[in-house]
């Protein structure tokens, strides 16, 4: 049974797409993505960049995010979750997914804008600059990381597939 697969990276680095496709390929495979499960607070939310609220919510998020990768890890489902992994939540990760495998995609700026123009986007370009600066300069103690300004998907995939299957 492959340990759960935590994805992170900035906005537009591939962590959608990527995780997805990797839970896919899998013959039981289950994607969490931690925005969506943020999303489910329907009234009162709060991003987690809005102060006390939103560091609260962001923690609620990342739990419940455990909480069902858990769940599905233990029923034989290779699970897949993707956020933009902080300091704080790396620890809880760490805590509630213990021997996850945690895989830090890193994408040049100007590429990450370019991706993103191809797709719905749902923050302000100051919320996506500063989301792009906080994880350039995080220290996060992540398993792997990969630059994948240059990488198709394909590439990306194939490469955190690797690192997933273990040694």
């Amino acid at each position: 049974m492959r340990v759960p697969l935590v994805l992170t990276g900035p906005p537009a680095v591939g962590k959608t797409s990527a995780g997805r496709r990797l839970a896919g390929s899998c013959p039981r495979g289950a994607y969490v993505d931690v925005d969506d499960v943020r999303q489910l607070v329907v009234a009162g939310h709060a991003a987690p960049w809005d102060g006390d609220e939103g560091a609260r919510q962001q923690v609620l998020g990342v739990r419940n995010a455990c909480l069902l990768a858990s769940r599905f890890t233990a029923e034989g489902f290779a699970t897949v979750v993707t956020d933009v992994v902080t300091p704080r939540t790396l620890a809880i990760y760490r805590a509630e997914l213990p021997g996850c495998l945690v895989v830090r995609l890193r994408v040049d700026v100007a590429e990450a804008r370019r991706r993103a123009a191809t797709r719905p986007v749902y923050l302000t370009a100051e919320e996506f600059a500063a989301l792009h600066a906080e994880d350039a300069a995080a220290e996060l103690a992540v398993d792997a990381e990969l630059d994948v300004t240059a990488s198709s998907l394909d590439d990306l995939v194939a490469e955190v597939f690797r690192w997933w299957s273990g040694p």
